[in-house]
């Protein structure tokens, strides 16, 4: 029963950041990550389960003086990257705007 409640959930996120990436604003990669947590502008971020430890660290302390959430993404940075519409990998991605879609209400 468990492993379908976390399939429809990874369904879920991916449907949801589909949306983000249509209607709202975001932004991928490790240095822009930071460059919008120091700035602020940081609603969400979103790391892929492949991220080495201590870049993952780096990224949740940001996020921590920033104030600002983190949601560790279930697949590796193909799947994230696939998960954004991109044909590239994105090991980091962070939300600055939701647009339509209620991902910032879930996490």
């Amino acid at each position: 029963m468990a492993p379908s409640k976390k399939s429809s959930s990874g369904e879920s996120i991916n449907s949801r950041l589909a949306l983000v990436m249509k209607s709202g604003k975001s932004s991928l990669g490790y240095k822009s990550t930071l460059k919008t947590l120091r700035n602020g502008k940081a609603k969400l971020v979103i790391i892929s389960g492949n991220t080495p430890p201590l870049r993952k660290s780096e990224i949740e302390y940001y996020a921590m003086l920033a104030k600002t959430s983190v949601h560790h993404f279930s697949g590796n940075n193909v799947d994230l990257g696939t998960a954004c519409g991109k044909y590239f990998r994105v090991g980091t991605l962070t939300i600055l705007d939701a647009g339509d879609s209620d991902i910032l209400k879930t996490e």
